[in-house]
């Protein structure tokens, strides 16, 4: 009798891209397929950090059903925790299962009745993963959940408190990782900077006994949050093996607004710790929300006024949607009509392009580059140090190798080069 075949569907950040190696690695019983035409399990690992994200999944399993009304459907991921029950009920998916429970997805998927296992918010991942389906570079996934009650994230209510994984595990993940061929890592979790602080330990020595593995040649770090960046990590910054590229979440740079957001976070000390680390040769990425309850003009001119200070190169911009459960949807504060939102979120992700088009003209030589694919029209594409995307015109064959360019050409979105031996 032929296994039945699984695909995986996943939506949202690096931890979901994560989890579902985790879910993949614990497959059994059953053939893992990289074609959706061929299912018959589509596992949907899905986001909710925003309405927008729950639309997306929606209407993703609304359309998987209308192509393939045979397919069992299951959900998971944040998605399982704030909507599961009820597309359960409305009979758009086969069953749900939580975090906790996707290790047991051998377990769970021979089940032929519908089921809700959404599990707890309290556990720690035990699986260590050697292979990653697909890709060039290994997500590391370092803990899980978060101890900030930030006014517009349902995060910590779906993903639980901040709890680190082992660390000898995530060395050991690592250590199996980088023999099969793996060089750059990437550390991700819901709160990548919180690590260590609930067993006795830190981000920088985790980063530092990594660093003395064979093969690990970049480590990129997920997003931070400004009070996590202390001295101790500011002694690795130097390190060869650390990317030049550091993602910190602002959220905004008006403090009026950082303190309806309840952050921790305000923009003078922000601004000199941008300044600190641009001056080590950094490029700097953020996340900003627009639009959040009492964002008038006058807090959004001034929020603009910093960014043009800010010496930022990449962004990551939301505009705000209220989210069930949070604290900003109690908020009696006016917020911008969508089509205002949206204009200042076309003005800010342009400014930050151009900021991002000055850096790269500026950092155009003597750039490691890996090659993560080539697409249709025949060029290589990979990242710099700098989280740059580059890409490559070559007769080599290019494809998950390191590459160094003496030089590039900044265009107006990504760094263009051509490479022979």
């Amino acid at each position: 009798m032929s296994r039945q075949k699984v695909y995986f569907k996943t939506f949202g950040c690096r931890t979901n891209q994560f989890d579902t190696q985790v879910m993949m690695s614990r497959l059994k019983d059953f053939e893992l397929c990289l074609e959706e035409s061929e299912a018959d399990v589509v596992v949907v690992n899905s986001c909710t950090v925003t309405n927008g994200a729950d639309a997306t999944v929606r209407g993703y399993i609304n359309a998987l059903r209308r192509r393939h009304p045979e397919v069992r459907v299951v959900l998971a991921g944040c998605g399982a925790h704030s909507k599961g029950e009820e597309l359960l009920k409305q009979g758009k998916v086969h069953g749900v299962m939580g975090h906790s429970e996707k290790e047991r997805i051998n377990e769970i998927l021979h089940r032929p009745e519908g089921f809700y296992e959404i599990g707890d918010l309290e556990h720690v991942d035990s699986t260590v993963v050697s292979e990653f389906v697909g890709k060039s570079r290994a997500f590391i996934k370092i803990q899980e959940g978060c101890n900030f009650r930030c006014s517009y994230c349902i995060i910590p209510f779906v993903r639980g408190n901040a709890r680190s994984h082992d660390e000898e595990q995530i060395l050991e993940q690592v250590r199996r990782l980088a023999a099969n061929g793996f060089g750059e890592f990437i550390l991700t979790g819901t709160n990548v900077g919180s690590y260590g602080r609930d067993r006795g330990t830190s981000l920088a020595k985790l980063l530092k006994r990594m660093s003395q593995i064979r093969g690990v040649r970049r480590i990129r770090i997920g997003s931070l949050e400004p009070i996590q960046i202390d001295a101790e990590f500011m002694e690795l910054l130097a390190e060869p093996w650390m990317a030049r590229h550091l993602h910190i979440a602002l959220q905004h740079t008006s403090d009026r607004m950082l303190e309806l957001m309840n952050r921790r976070n305000r923009y003078p000390e922000d601004l000199k710790l941008f300044e600190t680390l641009a001056a080590k040769g950094y490029a700097l990425g953020t996340d900003f929300i627009v639009g959040h309850p009492g964002e008038g003009e006058a807090e959004w001119r001034e929020a603009m006024e910093r960014i043009d200070v800010l010496p930022l190169t990449h962004i990551h911009a939301f505009t705000y949607s209220p989210r069930e459960g949070t604290a900003s949807t109690s908020l009696e504060l006016p917020r911008p009509r969508g089509d205002v939102a949206k204009a200042r979120h076309r003005e800010l992700t342009e400014a930050i392009r151009q900021k991002n088009l000055r850096f790269r003209r500026s950092h155009n030589e003597g750039l490691t580059v890996l090659v993560e694919t080539q697409r249709q029209d025949g060029l290589y594409q990979g990242f710099d140090q700098y989280y740059n995307k580059v890409l490559i015109e070559s007769s080599e064959d290019l494809n998950n190798t390191w590459v160094y360019l003496a030089e590039v050409e900044a265009g107006e979105r990504e760094n263009h080069a051509r490479f022979t031996l």
